[in-house]
């Protein structure tokens, strides 16, 4: 049995650990970072994470997905805070399905928990600085300066966005590799409990502020807080450039985010004080060098966090990897070019699906067509479930993959727009001549969709 090395020892990397233990391989990983378990971790990075089902699968398979459910708060919908001071729940699924805000830093201990327990050795200040891809050996520099040279047998990278193995592997001859950053960051917030310990919000919603070019989330948290996230762009008026001194941060949230401002009594501190984050988009290809190396993860695929699903895509790459394993056993040198064959066209996908609904958070939710059209989607996915599930459905509530559904995404752009052409759906679903049309434009839909 080939014993394997993992740089990384976040999400990805530890439940990979664990499903490699699972199934009798030796494995270590090597983490730049202290350990986040005894370590002091400073607030201003840690976006919640929003698990859906397919981040669920991967923790089920890990054996952890029972106690993390206990600490997940489920989301069922949005809750629009508009510009005019209205508000407004916009449920995600049909069935009340949910997201589940979750704790980064809570999660990835019990993660690295249960990769010790399982026999998993983390080597915590181990920072990565080259790698040899043919050799498939890693140099690796120590918290005092010590370095060592370690000699990989299997090697994952699973060490993020500016993953080491993937900077050498871009590299090789005939990889292909691309960033890119948008033009807004990102910066965190908070909105603590009220003074009796509860949440001063509706708990379970994920709660959005849009203002068409930048937007406000809050995601709960089991102490009663909302971890906010402002994201915003870095020039122009307002940005990050332009909305600096204590008082122009007060005078742009008291126009901009008026209910969230009396909620947040430490948010000058946290804006002065959290960092400014960018937002990257990541691609290469080939991921996997031989049997020997291979990226995993936001190493492979990093992506911005607006579809909820960088974590979520992660996880499942574990899942996928867990069934080739099952399939081929212990033939690397196919197992490897398969999970990058399998994976690459929904990360890609995935990437895509993520920018876009950036706009949709920021700019759409607040239009009313854009709102009336969702609600058609709910209808349309009750009368006709055989036939029709939402985009965002395929990608939060089911495993079916993201290639598939951006390719739907345009099919259903374009079926939306016919029916909404008619005149008023809901008026229009009791005449016996609409639902006639509608099966019709049904029948189409579904046709383009299968060729996908």
């Amino acid at each position: 049995m080939r014993k394997v090395t993992i740089l990384g020892a976040g999400l990805v990397g530890s439940v990979l650990s664990i499903l490699l233990r699972k199934r009798g391989y030796e494995v270590d990983i090597y983490e730049r970072r202290a350990d986040l378990r005894t370590a002091a971790i400073g607030a201003g990075r840690s976006i919640n994470l929003a698990m859906s089902t397919r981040g669920w699968k991967a923790l089920e398979l890990a054996g952890l997905r029972a106690e993390i459910e206990k600490i997940a708060i489920p989301m069922p919908g949005r809750f629009l805070h508009q510009e005019d001071g209205t508000s407004a729940f916009q449920a995600y699924g049909k069935n009340g399905e949910a997201i589940y805000s979750v704790s980064r830093g809570e999660l990835n201990k019990k993660l690295m928990d249960l990769a010790e327990q399982n026999g998993v050795r983390i080597h915590f200040n181990q920072a990565c600085t080259k790698v040899d891809i043919p050799q498939n050996t890693i140099e690796l520099k120590a918290e005092d300066g010590s370095t060592q040279s370690i000699k990989c047998d299997l090697l994952f990278g699973a060490d993020g966005a500016f993953s080491a193995l993937r900077t050498h592997m871009s590299y090789q001859d005939r990889t292909d590799f691309q960033q890119f950053y948008i033009n807004s960051g990102y910066k965190e917030l908070c909105i603590p409990p009220d003074a009796a310990g509860n949440f001063q919000m509706e708990k379970n919603a994920l709660h959005i502020w849009p203002r068409h070019n930048y937007m406000m989330i809050g995601l709960p948290n089991n102490d009663g807080s909302f971890t906010c996230t402002l994201f915003f762009p870095f020039e122009g008026s307002p940005s990050f450039d332009s909305v600096k001194t204590k008082e122009e941060v007060m005078a742009f949230f008291k126009e901009q985010f008026p209910d969230a401002v009396p909620l947040m009594p430490t948010l000058l501190e946290d804006y002065t004080q959290n960092p400014v984050s960018s937002l990257i988009t990541t691609k290469i290809y080939p991921w996997s060098h031989k049997d020997q190396s291979c990226l995993i993860g936001d190493a492979a695929h990093a992506i911005v966090p607006f579809y909820g699903q960088g974590m979520n895509a992660g996880f499942e790459d574990c899942s996928v990897l867990d069934e080739l394993m099952e399939q081929y056993g212990t033939d690397w040198a196919t197992i490897l070019p398969e999970f990058q064959k399998s994976r690459k066209p929904n990360a890609d996908a995935v990437a895509e699906l993520a920018l876009k609904n950036f706009i949709e958070m920021r700019d759409k939710v607040a239009d009313p067509k854009f709102l009336e059209r969702k609600k058609i989607e709910k209808d349309l996915g009750v009368r006709y479930a055989g036939v029709f599930n939402s985009v965002y459905e395929m990608v939060s509530f089911s495993h079916t993959p993201y290639a598939y559904a951006m390719g739907a995404m345009e099919a259903q752009d374009w079926l939306l727009q016919e029916i909404m052409q008619q005149g008023d759906y809901f008026s229009n679903i009791e005449t016996a001549a609409f639902k006639t049309t509608l099966d019709e434009l049904l029948a189409a839909y579904a046709a383009r969709v299968k060729e996908l």
